[in-house]
C-alpha cells in the first residue's frame, strides 16, 4: 500500500489546541486526522451529524421598536446584575 502526505491549513489557536488535545489523549495530530479520514470512510462520510439549522431559534422582531425595547430590557437587566455582583 503507498502512502500520501495530506497538509491542511488551520488557524494557529486552532492548531494549538488541537495539538495540546492531541496530546493529552495520547495521541499525535497525524494519527487524530487519521482515524479521522477513517472512520469518515467507514461511515461513508462524516461519523458524526452534520446538519443545518432549518429553523432559525430566534425569530425576528415584529418592529423596530419591539426590538429597541428588548435590548432596553436586556441591559437593564445586565447592569442591575453588574450592580448586584458588585455589591457583594
Amino acid at each position: 500500500m503507498s502512502t500520501v502526505q495530506v497538509a491542511v491549513r488551520l488557524d494557529s489557536k486552532q492548531n494549538n489546541l488541537f495539538r495540546s488535545l492531541t496530546k493529552q489523549l495520547g495521541t499525535t495530530p497525524a494519527d487524530a486526522l487519521r482515524m479521522f479520514v477513517y472512520a469518515f470512510n467507514a461511515a461513508g462520510g462524516f461519523p458524526y451529524s452534520v446538519r443545518v439549522n432549518v429553523k432559525s431559534p430566534a425569530e425576528p422582531f415584529e418592529s423596530e421598536q419591539e426590538a429597541i425595547d428588548f435590548t432596553t430590557r436586556m441591559t437593564t437587566k445586565l447592569l442591575q446584575e453588574v450592580d448586584n455582583d458588585e455589591a457583594r
